[in-house]
């Protein structure tokens, strides 16, 4: 048997605001998306590799999400470190960094963190 990552989920409070957030953020697109009277997945791409992040909106939900502790995270690389800093601080989300490690984390509309890294 051969298993292979296809994408990691995340439940959203506001759809429209966590697509352009992430869109933004990290340039992730829009690449399929299921509908159903209850809720919606969208499943967003970085045009390089096949994972995916899935968003589900519970479209009857009434309150934000409790993430507790969130010691959950996503880690994505970047190109360019310091531009990507750079647009982060602009846009406010960087919640931590870690300058000795050469690392940091912005979060997203709903908490979720997000970990920015080199690529090295």
């Amino acid at each position: 048997m051969n298993f292979k990552f296809t994408h990691n989920n995340i439940n959203v409070f506001d759809l429209k605001k966590s697509i352009a957030f992430y869109e933004a953020a990290l340039g992730l697109k829009e690449v399929h998306r299921k509908e159903t009277p209850n809720f919606t997945l969208i499943y967003l791409g970085d045009g390089k590799s096949t994972h995916e992040l899935e968003l589900t909106w519970l479209k009857d939900r009434k309150e934000k999400y409790n993430l507790g502790d969130n010691e959950v995270h996503l880690a994505f690389t970047v190109d360019n470190f310091d531009e990507a800093h750079k647009m982060h601080e602009e846009m406010g989300c960087i919640c931590y960094e870690n300058k000795g490690m050469g690392i940091y984390f912005i979060s997203d509309p709903d908490g979720y963190w997000l970990e920015i890294l080199p690529i090295r």
